[in-house]
């Protein structure tokens, strides 16, 4: 298996990279630490994401902490005033990861404006006079904005997952050492439970996870999928989709459980082989390949549990 190496929509793995500095693992291995790769979910029963029934970007960055045994301050809510003088406070004394953000309203990226941004993960240099400096994974070193336009981003008011605006996290230490074999071997008991299905996390009604999601979205891709959804396929979901789970296929490779990444390997090409009928509209074959991907998410869980005995 030929591991890819590329650009991609990592922005919280390589924020969280970046704060950790030389002692970060590659964000590959982040991503996997989140555990995003290990299932997915049709949000509202309309929106697409190749990660677990109720996972979401804010929780992966925690339990890829906890894994390599660091931690960190985390602080969200108050108002705009009160956000920026936190933002100013903190950044004088290092770098802070922000997000999520509406990355819509980062008005630094060509086409904005724009009301289906998404989510997204920067890290904070410094607020320089009225100007925020930032590295932007999304292929912008030493961005800027102004204060007040980075704030309306920040307050990321279409993003659902969070419960308070303003979420950023600081003051990173490494309370352990901890090798990234190690951290993703304790990875696994969490990505059986994602797979599995997790029911402890809130949900937007009509949500559905794994192969029921899947089916379903097939089923509107046999109808013909409207344009949002497609594009929002197309530019986002299947490359971070096939991406994590290329990655979990390497990660499990370096683990010696060849099973489990055989099928995330797989499972991988299915997902990346949606990009190009997606483009072109040719929904049935979307459909097809959503069928043939939606029963290997049982056969991954599966594969770990035989593996991990």
């Amino acid at each position: 298996m030929t591991h890819y190496i590329g650009s991609g929509p990592y922005c919280y793995a390589n924020s969280l990279a970046m704060m950790l500095g030389d002692a970060a693992p590659p964000p590959a291995i982040i991503e996997v630490l989140t555990g995003s790769p290990f299932g997915f979910e049709l949000i509202g029963g309309t929106l697409p994401l190749f990660d677990p029934y109720g996972w979401d970007p804010d929780l992966g960055l925690d339990a890829a902490l906890a894994l390599l045994g660091a931690q960190c301050e985390r602080t969200a809510g108050g108002t705009a005033e009160e956000a920026e003088e936190r933002l100013r406070e903190t950044s004088a004394r290092g770098p802070v990861l922000v997000g999520p953000v509406d990355m819509g309203l980062l008005l630094h990226l060509p086409g904005t404006p724009s009301t289906d941004g998404g989510d997204h993960f920067v890290v904070v240099l410094e607020i320089d006079g009225g100007t925020v400096v930032f590295h932007d994974p999304h292929g912008h070193p030493y961005a800027t904005l102004p204060v007040a336009d980075f704030l309306a981003a920040w307050e990321a008011k279409a993003i659902g997952y969070v419960d308070a605006p303003y979420v950023m996290r600081a003051g990173f230490v490494r309370e352990r050492q901890v090798t990234p074999k190690e951290a993703l071997r304790r990875s696994l008991p969490d990505a059986q439970r994602w797979l599995a299905g997790r029911g402890d996390r809130p949900v937007p009604a009509g949500t559905l996870g794994g192969a029921a999601g899947v089916e379903a979205l097939a089923a509107q891709a046999d109808g013909g999928l409207d344009a949002g959804t497609r594009g929002f396929m197309a530019h986002f979901a299947v490359r971070v989709g096939a991406r994590r789970l290329t990655d979990a296929a390497h990660c499990l490779e370096l683990l010696g459980l060849s099973g489990a990444a055989a099928v995330a390997a797989g499972q991988s090409r299915l997902v990346g082989s949606l990009q190009h009928p997606l483009v072109t509209g040719e929904d049935q074959a979307v459909a097809d390949l959503l069928r043939q991907l939606a029963p290997t998410y049982e056969r991954l869980r599966t594969a770990l549990t035989s593996e991990t005995r």
